[in-house]
C-alpha cells in the first residue's frame, strides 16, 4: 500500500453538518454538462502545452479550495452516497440550496458512464482512492514498484489571478497516470480517471513565479495535459479559454489544492 497523506487532509470524525465547498476548480476540469458557476472565467488554470517552456507567461487564477474531513474505509461504507435525497437528510443540507446543488453535481458527475477509451471512478475514502488508482494503473495494493504519488503545492488558500511565469517544467517519468479531483461533498470524495489510449497524456511539476514581481518565492504545480481531447464536451470551458476544440491542440490544467495523481512506470528491463 502506498503511505500517502495529501497536505492538509482531516482525519478527524464525520461532523454533524460540514459546508459543502464550491469546489469550482474540479467541476471545470471533469466538466460534462452546464452547471451553475462552470464558466470559463471561473476556469482560469488551463493553458497550451507551448507555455510550458522557461519563460514563458500563463496567466491564472487558483481558487480557494478546502478539503472536507477524509473518512476511513470503515466509516465511508456507513454514510450515504448514491441517492441524494438521502445525502441531504444525513448532512442537514436544504434542499435547493447551493450546497445540495453542488452535491447533486457531484453524483451526476459520479455516475454518469466515462468517455471513450477512459477509465473512471469515484471514491470515499483514502483507501479506496488508492485501490482504485492501483487497480486501473493494473497494480495490486501490495505491488508499488514504479508507481508513485504526486500533487502540487498549492496551499488551501489558493494564489490570486496574475501572470506567472515558468520556471522549468519537468515531465514525470511514467507511461500511465490516474487523476484523482476531489469533489464539492460534506466528505472527501475523489472522481478518479485515466486514460487507456497510449500517448494520451502527460504530466509535468511546474515550477511558478509571480511575473508581477509580487510572488517572490516560487510555487510547484503539477500540470495535466490532455494530448487527445476528441471525446470532451464541445461546451467544455478549456476550449473556450484556448480557443481550440475537441480533437485540437493538447489542453493542460493545473492540478487544484489536495488533487492527486498517480502515476507508473513500465519496466522496459
Amino acid at each position: 500500500m502506498i503511505d500517502f497523506c495529501p497536505a492538509g487532509s482531516d482525519h478527524s470524525p464525520l461532523v454533524e453538518h460540514y459546508p459543502v465547498q464550491p469546489g469550482t476548480a474540479n467541476l471545470c476540469i471533469i466538466y460534462k454538462t452546464n452547471l451553475p458557476g462552470i464558466e470559463a472565467k471561473n476556469c482560469l488554470f488551463f493553458f497550451h502545452k507551448a507555455q510550458l517552456l522557461p519563460g514563458s507567461t500563463i496567466t491564472a487564477s487558483f481558487p480557494a479550495e478546502e478539503v472536507p474531513p477524509i473518512l476511513t474505509h470503515d466509516l465511508s461504507e456507513k454514510v450515504p452516497f448514491e441517492d441524494l435525497n438521502d445525502v441531504l437528510v444525513a448532512f442537514n443540507i436544504p434542499a435547493g440550496s447551493t450546497e445540495a446543488t453542488r452535491v447533486a453535481a457531484t453524483l451526476t458527475s459520479c455516475q454518469a458512464p466515462p468517455l471513450a477509451g477512459e477509465l473512471k471512478t469515484c471514491t470515499t475514502s483514502l483507501e479506496s482512492t488508492v485501490r482504485s488508482a492501483m487497480a486501473m494503473l493494473g497494480a495490486g495494493t501490495d505491488d508499488v514498484h514504479g508507481v508513485s504519488a504526486a500533487m502540487s503545492a498549492l496551499p488551501a488558500t489558493g494564489l490570486p489571478r496574475r501572470p506567472y511565469v515558468v520556471q522549468v517544467a519537468t515531465k514525470l517519468d511514467g507511461d500511465q497516470y490516474v487523476a484523482c479531483h476531489a469533489m464539492p461533498f460534506p466528505y472527501a470524495v475523489y472522481q478518479c480517471h485515466m486514460s487507456t489510449t497510449e500517448l494520451s497524456s502527460e504530466v509535468y511539476m511546474v515550477s511558478l513565479r509571480g511575473g508581477d514581481g509580487a510572488m517572490p518565492a516560487a510555487v510547484d504545480m503539477l500540470a495535466f495535459c490532455h494530448l487527445d481531447t476528441s471525446n470532451w464536451n464541445p461546451a467544455h470551458p478549456a476550449f473556450e479559454l484556448l480557443r481550440t476544440s475537441p480533437g485540437g491542440s493538447p489542453v493542460c490544467h493545473f492540478m487544484p489544492h489536495a488533487n492527486l495523481v498517480f502515476v507508473k512506470k513500465t519496466d522496459t528491463v
